[in-house]
């Protein structure tokens, strides 16, 4: 009978964790560990303006991005072996809370987390 009463609270407990997405809450710089460089990150820094910054990412040059609903959408310039090209990324908003964001591409959930800047937000 306790249990019956605690389920339903554990799961709007974590809903509520989850925020909606806006560009305010999206705005940051959001990492991930570098697969296979263990002490490495990688990711993106999202401006207001719309603009975005890759870190620690020099052959994809992220430059701008929107959120659409629940989707965001990044685009940039790719590089490599002499050739670059222009891209656009579109990946769902699986989760988003003060610290952590999930993205889903194509399938592929991906984890960030927000980087605190020099203020500690």
């Amino acid at each position: 009978m306790k249990f019956s009463l605690f389920l339903p609270a554990l799961f709007l407990l974590a809903a509520s964790c989850s925020m909606q997405p806006t560009p305010a809450r999206l705005s940051g710089s959001w990492i991930q560990p570098v697969p296979g460089q263990p002490g490495h990150v990688q990711g993106m820094q999202l401006l207001p303006d719309g603009r975005a910054v890759s870190i620690n990412m020099h052959t994809l040059l992220y430059q701008g991005w929107q959120l659409d609903g629940s989707r965001l959408i990044l685009t940039g310039k790719s590089m490599g072996n002499g050739n670059s090209s222009l891209f656009t990324a579109t990946s769902t908003i699986d989760s988003l809370s003060r610290n952590t964001l999930i993205l889903n591409t194509d399938g592929t959930r991906e984890i960030y987390t927000r980087m605190t800047d020099a203020d500690g937000r």
